[in-house]
C-alpha cells in the first residue's frame, strides 16, 4: 500500500510562488509515475503535471506550462510541484497522484493512477 502526503499549500498574492512537496511511503518510490492533479471549487478535478520514473521526461497542462515545474528526488520518496507566477485561477486543492503500473504517456487521466493523497490547499488571492 503507497501513502502519499502533500505539504507546502497556503495563501498567496498573484504572482507569488509556492512549492509543494509530496512524500510518499510503501513501495519503490522510483518504479512510480508520479502526477499533480487540482480541483478548484465548482470545478472538476484537472491534470497539472506528471514526472516520469526517473526525472528524464515531464508533462504539464498548457494552462501552467511556463509557470509550474515539477521535479522528484526519489532519495527522499518525494514529488515537488514549483508554481511560480500564480494566478486566482489557480485556487485549489492540489493532489499529488501515483501510478505503480505500466500505461501509456502521458498520463493525464486521474483513472491512470493508483494512488492520491489527502490534497493540500492552495488560495491565490487577486
Amino acid at each position: 500500500q503507497v501513502q502519499l502526503v502533500e505539504a507546502g499549500g497556503g495563501l498567496v498574492q498573484a504572482g507569488e510562488s509556492l512549492r509543494l512537496s509530496c512524500a510518499a511511503s510503501g513501495g519503490t518510490f522510483s518504479t512510480f509515475t508520479m502526477g499533480w492533479f487540482r480541483q478548484g471549487p465548482r470545478k472538476e478535478r484537472e491534470f497539472v503535471a506528471t514526472i516520469g520514473r526517473s526525472s528524464g521526461y515531464s508533462y504539464y497542462a498548457d494552462s501552467v506550462k511556463g509557470r509550474f515545474t515539477i521535479s522528484r528526488d526519489n532519495a527522499k520518496n518525494t514529488v515537488y510541484l514549483q508554481m511560480n507566477s500564480l494566478k486566482p485561477e489557480g485556487t485549489a486543492v492540489y493532489y499529488c497522484a501515483a501510478r505503480v503500473r505500466w500505461g501509456g504517456w502521458p498520463p493525464e487521466d486521474g483513472h491512470d493512477y493508483d494512488y492520491w493523497g489527502q490534497g493540500t490547499q492552495v488560495t491565490v488571492s487577486s
